[in-house]
C-alpha cells in the first residue's frame, strides 16, 4: 500500500516504533530494521505516516449486509431446530429429571471440545457470532435432518426386507455417515462461502468443522443419554469419555479440505477439494460405526494412534500458521509500522502473555489497547497473506488502512499518548 512520504509521530517519538524493553519488558529486539522496499507481488507496504480514512465501496457494503443477513438467518434456523429437537426429546423422556441429567452430561464433552477449539484458534480467533452460527447449524440443522433421513431409511429397509436389524445396520453404516457428514460439511462450506475473504486456510476450516461437529454431538448425546437412560454409565463412557472427538475428527476432514482449497490461487479450488474431504469424513464415520462396533479391540490398535496423528497434524498446522503470521508482519516491520521486537511479541505465546501482563499492570485502557493491537496485527498478517495467495478483495486497501490505523492508535495509548 502506498502512502504519504513524510514521517508521522512515530519518527518524533522512537518509543512508538521501538518499544523493546521500555514498552514490553520481556521482549528482545530481533535485530535492526531492514531497509524499506517491495515485499512481494502485491506491492510494497507503505511507509509510516498518516493513514487516510478507509473508504468502503457500495458493492462491499451490500455484500457484507447480504452476508450478515444470511448469517442471522442460519443462526435463527439452527436455534429453532435445536429448540424443536430438545422439546421432542424431553417429551419422550421418562421423567424431567432424566432429560435435565442428559443435558448436563452432554455439556461435559462439549466443554472439552470447545476448550480445544479455543486453543487451536487463539492466534487469530474467529468471530464468536460466526462460531455460534456454526454450533447451531450442527446442533439444530444437521442433527434434525440426519435424524429424519436416518429414521426414514431404517424404516424403509426394514419394511423391504422384513428384518428390523437390517434397517438398523443400513442406517448406522450407510445412511448415517453419508447424511450426517454431508449436512455437517454443508454448514462449514456455507460459512466459507459467506466469509471467503476472511477464511484463512486449514486451521480456520478445522475450527469451523470442529464447532459444527461439537453442536451435532451435543444434540446427539442428549438424545442417546435419554434413550439409553437405563444404561447411562456405559453410554456416557462410550460417547463422552472414549469418543468425545469422534464427530470432530470426521468433519475436520471436510473442513481441512475446504481450508486447503481456500489457500490455493484458483478461487474455485474448493469445488474439488471439498468432495475429497467429504469422502474421507464419510469413510472414517462408516469405519467407526461399522468395523469398530463389531471389533471394539481395534479402538486401541487404530483409533488411539490415529487420534494422536490428528493431534500432531493440528499442532503442525498451528505452527505453520504462526510462521506465516511472522513472515507477513515482517513485511510491515520493514516498512516501519512495527518494530522487529513487536513481531516477536505478537507471534510467540510467551511474548503475548508478557505483553498482556504488562498491559494489565497499567490499567484497563492499556489492556484494551494491547488487545486491539494483537488483533489488528493478526488480521493484518492474514489480510496480506490472502493478497499474496491471489485472493485480495476489492476493499483490500481499505481494510489494510483501517487495521494500520488501529495499530498506530493502540501503540500511542501504550506509550502514554
Amino acid at each position: 500500500m502506498s502512502g504519504p512520504q513524510y514521517m508521522g509521530p512515530e519518527a518524533r517519538d522512537p518509543r512508538l516504533r521501538r518499544p523493546q524493553a521500555a514498552l514490553y519488558p520481556q521482549a528482545a529486539p530481533l535485530g535492526p530494521s531492514a531497509p524499506r522496499g517491495p515485499v512481494g507481488p502485491v506491492g510494497p507496504v507503505g511507509p509510516v505516516g498518516p493513514v487516510a480514512p478507509a473508504r468502503t465501496g457500495p458493492t462491499t457494503v451490500r455484500r457484507r449486509r447480504r452476508d450478515d443477513i444470511a448469517k442471522y438467518a442460519l443462526t435463527a434456523l439452527g436455534a429453532l431446530g435445536l429448540a424443536g429437537l430438545l422439546r421432542l426429546i424431553s417429551a419422550t423422556a421418562d421423567e424431567g429429571a432424566s432429560f435435565t441429567a442428559a443435558v448436563l452430561l452432554a455439556l461435559i464433552p462439549l466443554l472439552v471440545v470447545l476448550l480445544t477449539v479455543w486453543w487451536i484458534d487463539r492466534w487469530e480467533p474467529e468471530p464468536p457470532s460466526v462460531l455460534l452460527t456454526a454450533f447451531l447449524w450442527g446442533a439444530g440443522v444437521a442433527t434434525v435432518v440426519s435424524l429424519v433421513v436416518n429414521t426414514t431409511a431404517s424404516i424403509a429397509v426394514a419394511n423391504a426386507t422384513g428384518l428390523s436389524d437390517s434397517g438398523e445396520i443400513v442406517s448406522t453404516v450407510v445412511s448415517a455417515p453419508i447424511i450426517e457428514e454431508t449436512t455437517k460439511g454443508l454448514g462449514v462450506l456455507i460459512i466459507f462461502l459467506l466469509r471467503r475473504s476472511r477464511f484463512n486456510g486449514a486451521v480456520d476450516g478445522i475450527v469451523y468443522a470442529a464447532v459444527v461437529a461439537a453442536g451435532f454431538a451435543f444434540a446427539e448425546n442428549i438424545l442417546y443419554f435419554v434413550r439409553y437412560s437405563d444404561e447411562i454409565v456405559r453410554t456416557f463412557i462410550m460417547r463422552a469419555i472414549a469418543s468425545p472427538f469422534a464427530h470432530v475428527i470426521f468433519t475436520a476432514c471436510t473442513g481441512l479440505a475446504i481450508g486447503v482449497g481456500a489457500r490455493m490461487r484458483s478461487r474455485s479450488a474448493w469445488a474439488w477439494t471439498t468432495p475429497i474431504g467429504l469422502a474421507g469424513a464419510i469413510a472414517l464415520h462408516a469405519f467407526w460405526n461399522g468395523v469398530l462396533a463389531s471389533a471394539p479391540a481395534l479402538y486401541f490398535v487404530v483409533v488411539i494412534p490415529f487420534s494422536l496423528a490428528c493431534v500432531a497434524l493440528v499442532i503442525w498446522l498451528r505452527w505453520r500458521e504462526r510462521m506465516t503470521m511472522r513472515k507477513r508482519l515482517a513485511d510491515y516491520a520493514r516498512a516501519g509500522w512495527l518494530d522487529p521486537a513487536e513481531v516477536d511479541i505478537i507471534t510467540t505465546g510467551s511474548g503475548r502473555s508478557a505483553a498482556r501482563h504488562w498491559a494489565k499492570a497499567r490499567g484497563p485502557q492499556a489492556v484494551e489497547a494491547m488487545r486491539d493491537l494483537l488483533r489488528a496485527a493478526s488480521s493484518l498478517a492474514a489480510l496480506r497473506q490472502q493478497a499474496l495467495d491471489g485472493h485480495a478483495e476489492a476493499d483490500h486497501a481499505a481494510q489494510e488502512r483501517e487495521l494500520l490505523e488501529t495499530v498506530r492508535r493502540s501503540k500511542r495509548v501504550l506509550v502514554g499518548w
